[in-house]
């Protein structure tokens, strides 16, 4: 009998930043806590993200006394910070892939500096805590909403697929190339694209979608630099109907705490 436990918890505030890894976290209706509940957009308010401007991996985010703190991985000089609660209150529509949403923009000074980072214009938006942007109503089941992730609250991976993968590579990575919220420990690579209604904790989870990945995974976040891999091992044993599928994106009910160490269990299985 299999047991598996939760060993890894992540949110990447900003949407194609750097994540945080957490020892537990709150779950909310759109996601964990702060996760991609600000995003970079360009003048027309369409997302910006590393599948084009790969240098975006290279900067780090964190959460400090009430504040967000972007910084470059390598040059340390370049840093900026701004409060969690600070926006100028104007709402402006904002284009992820198919979806029309509204976002508040920080502050002219933080969106200059990463317009300055970028080298084009850009403005950092921040999701207001009462948009409702749908889940895609082919897979949700009781109107979920999400924040500015692609689809999805949640995304799920087994320690175990990404070993499998990296056993197939001339040089391991890390699972930070597939931007996983939770990371769990037991049974054999890819047993998650089984699970179908799971609890890690005490909230219930259901496993709606497999994750299909891009050029984004073949990003060395430590780096900046773009590879061939592992899309292209990836593309020889997990291709499916032309997509390539690395994780499980999730659904969720309840709201309530998360934390590394945490029992999942699976209530029932997808055949």
């Amino acid at each position: 009998m299999n047991t598996f436990f939760l060993s890894g918890l992540y949110v990447y505030p900003i949407k194609s930043l750097g994540g945080i890894s957490l020892e537990k976290a709150q779950l909310e209706e759109k996601g964990l806590q702060y996760d991609r509940r600000w995003m970079l957009v360009d003048e027309e308010g369409i997302f910006i993200t590393q599948r084009k401007y790969f240098e975006l991996a290279l900067l780090a985010v964190n959460i400090n006394n009430g504040r967000l703190i972007i910084s470059h991985k390598i040059n340390s000089n370049q840093t900026i910070s701004f409060d969690l609660q600070e926006d100028n209150g104007i709402q402006i529509p904002v284009v992820i892939w198919n979806d029309t949403t509204f976002g508040t923009e920080v502050n002219t000074g933080v969106s200059n500096w990463f317009s300055d980072f970028l080298k084009f214009k850009v403005k950092l938006v921040k999701m207001p805590v009462a948009e409702k942007r749908m889940v895609d109503p082919r897979y949700a089941s009781h109107n979920e909403v999400v924040s500015f992730a692609d689809g999805y609250p949640c995304l799920i991976i087994g320690q175990s697929s990404l070993n499998g993968l990296n056993e197939k590579l001339e040089n391991p990575i890390k699972m930070d190339r597939f931007r996983p919220n939770f990371v769990f420990t037991g049974g054999e690579p890819h047993i998650e694209d089984s699970f179908k209604a799971f609890y890690i904790g005490k909230i219930l989870f259901s496993a709606v979608k497999p994750c299909a990945r891009c050029v984004l995974i073949t990003i060395d976040q430590q780096t900046g630099e773009k590879g061939q891999e592992p899309l292209r091992t990836l593309a020889g044993y997990r291709t499916v109907g032309k997509k390539i599928l690395f994780g499980q994106n999730l659904l969720h009910q309840q709201s309530g705490v998360i934390s590394v160490g945490d029992e999942l269990k699976v209530m029932t299985w997808k055949a």
